[in-house]
């Protein structure tokens, strides 16, 4: 029998009981939780997305909040933690916030696409480690380091190792426009002495080729940390990779940054204001040249050229900041 429905066997809209916050629908807030008062850490190595992290005095592995993964953090980024602070085996604890830098050390990754690349923050100092043979010191490394450190606003030097095997003294010449302290070391006595007084107190980098040294120069300054050091290849002259991530070293009242080695320094992004970051006096003088003045050697008008005629700057020290105007590989001059 077929059964036939009247207009009561209907519902109307009315007559259905709607749930006011069904499971799962909540509506979403604009407000986030404030964690200006979390507990502050510093990061002190990064490694397959899990950061490593000082904070009270212990150590403990925290990975990124799903809104920072973005952005990401480097080594000696300070960061405010939630979550397991015990630093227990196996507890994970959650970086929520990352603090303004005071400096950022980057570099153009040449050998990927990743692009730039910030390698360090808050460093104050940069060691540029390069050996005198073994392999040879090439000057335009250095000249990047140079353009990088400046536009960071940290402070350069310049270590050369292996002085025992070949005087480094024509090669330190192509550097004497500079505001460059130099420190010379032997394969045999890593003339502590005058090292430490530059680091201490200081969160200094430790950058250069792999093979000359650098990691050695660390194990001395820092004898609790201990990593392997590379041998350089008789074929190729070239050293092996031994680090794979920054790593923060606490020595000397201050902070080690030990960098993986590198064959390249790519430059990206620079421009004149930060380039002049290293010479004060350069930049007091360019402040009368064209809006667009390329500030090399054949600009027209350029005020550096008038300058180093009357004696306010030296013609070596202006020649010096030409070498890594050239050495930029994208210069923005506006």
């Amino acid at each position: 029998m077929t059964r036939t429905y009247s207009e009561d066997d209907y519902l109307d809209e009315d007559d259905v009981r709607v749930r006011p916050n069904p499971r799962g629908s909540r509506p979403r807030t604009k407000r986030r939780p404030n964690f200006d008062e979390a507990p502050l850490g510093m990061v002190l190595e990064v490694h397959l997305a899990r950061y490593r992290v000082l904070v009270e005095g212990k150590e403990v592995l925290a990975t990124l909040a799903k809104e920072l993964r973005n952005k990401g953090c480097v080594t000696c980024d300070q960061v405010r933690l939630d979550g397991d602070l015990s630093g227990a085996k196996g507890s994970l604890a959650r970086i929520v916030k990352v603090e303004t830098r005071k400096t950022a050390l980057s570099r153009l990754n040449e050998e990927s696409e990743a692009g730039e690349q910030t390698i360090v923050a808050n460093a104050d100092q940069l060691m540029i480690v390069l050996a005198s043979a073994n392999p040879e010191p090439k000057a335009r490394l250095v000249d990047r380091y140079l353009v990088a450190a400046y536009n960071a606003g940290i402070k350069p030097f310049l270590v050369m190792t292996k002085c025992d095997l070949q005087d480094p003294d024509e090669f330190l010449s192509n550097f004497q426009g500079f505001d460059l302290t130099i420190i010379k070391t032997r394969s045999d006595a890593p003339n502590l002495d005058e090292l430490i007084p530059h680091i201490k107190n200081h969160t200094t980098v430790f950058a250069g080729h792999s093979g000359v040294g650098k990691t050695t120069l660390i194990n001395a300054l820092a004898p609790n940390y201990l990593r392997a050091t590379g041998e350089v290849n008789e074929v190729t002259g070239k050293g092996k990779h031994t680090s794979s991530s920054a790593m923060a070293i606490s020595a000397h009242g201050g902070w080690i940054v030990d960098t993986p080695g590198v064959r390249t320094f790519g430059l990206a992004g620079i421009n004149a204001a930060g380039l002049l970051k290293g010479f004060a006096d350069l930049a007091k003088a360019s402040e009368q040249c064209p809006r667009d003045c390329s500030h090399l050697a054949a600009a027209p008008d350029c005020e550096l050229d008038a300058a180093a005629e009357r004696g306010e700057v030296t013609a070596l020290r202006l020649d010096s900041f030409r070498r890594l105007v050239q050495e930029v590989s994208s210069v923005d001059w506006s």
